[in-house]
């Protein structure tokens, strides 16, 4: 009965055992990054995420330039205006650099959501060949190796290489 149990036991570990080989063998990494950067799709977001931002610096470039003009104009003119005109100038050019600030601050917000919104569907279809390709080769897990993701060690196998094949480059 004795050998019996310890024969039960010793084939619960081996089986446990091997269980636990076979889920290390199932797991695999890719470079999200690198692979979004190599989509033909990513130039054309780049472009037009380039595009979408000129309109914001040229508006930014054109109140930093009209601000400069006031104070440059305003300190040439000091000396000859009176106080009370000197004060309402300098509340008016506090006003402009917070105007300034406060456009600077909602055109990132705007880049930061247009971004989002341009580089979502990019995002799912990388994301939806991921899984096709690690479901094809039997894998359970895929970690982002992106520097910066937290994965430490990447030794596994790489799907970068198939995934690009599905995704057609």
């Amino acid at each position: 009965m004795k050998q019996l149990k310890s024969l039960l036991i010793a084939t619960l570990l081996f089986v446990g055992m091997s269980q636990t080989v076979s889920a290390q063998d199932k797991v695999a990494h890719i470079n999200v990054t690198e692979l979004m950067s190599a989509m033909p799709e990513m130039k054309a977001a780049n472009t037009q995420l380039e595009n979408y931002g000129k309109t914001f610096d040229n508006e930014y470039r054109t109140m930093v330039e009209e601000y400069q003009n006031k104070i440059k104009k305003y300190d040439q003119e000091a000396a000859t205006v009176s106080d009370a005109i000197n004060e309402t100038r300098t509340k008016e050019v506090q006003q402009m650099g917070a105007r300034i600030q406060e456009y600077q601050k909602t055109a990132s917000e705007d880049m930061q959501k247009k971004q989002e919104e341009i580089l979502k569907p990019i995002l799912e279809k990388a994301k939806a060949a991921i899984q096709k390709v690690a479901t094809a080769k039997g894998y359970k897990y895929v970690l982002d190796s992106t520097v910066g993701s937290g994965v430490l060690v990447a030794d596994g196998p790489n799907l970068l290489a198939d995934v690009k094949k599905e995704l057609g480059f």
